[in-house]
């Protein structure tokens, strides 16, 4: 069993210990992930950006875990798995971004 198996199975536990399997449809799984991505920009909005390299860190690791959490129940949902997708991602990214066009530069793809 996988790490993120392992932790999708936890989150699972607890969700169905309080019989909160209803509210987790796919739209209201998606919906509260961007919430808490939401909470998290939070942290850094309207700081400047060298103060933003202190965040505090008991608050960042809290929000990204509300962000993890909903995404592996999501992912669970839709059988993914999670490290397919994310080594599938870094392989076509790796094709838009080769690194002769890409490195040192913040532009897009397709502006390359």
């Amino acid at each position: 069993m996988s790490d993120f198996q392992m932790l999708i199975d936890e989150l699972v536990k607890f969700r169905d210990a309080r019989q909160w399997e209803q509210f987790h449809n796919t739209k209201d799984l998606a919906l509260a992930l961007s919430i808490e991505a939401a909470e998290l920009n939070e942290l850094f909005l309207w700081k400047p950006v060298a103060e933003c390299e202190n965040v505090d860190r008991a608050r960042l690791r809290e929000e990204l875990a509300d962000v993890f959490a909903y995404g592996l129940l999501l992912a669970g949902k839709h059988g993914l798995d999670v490290r397919e997708i994310v080594l599938e991602k870094i392989r076509k990214n790796n094709e838009k971004y080769p690194v002769d066009k890409s490195k040192g530069s913040a532009r897009k793809y397709n502006e390359l």
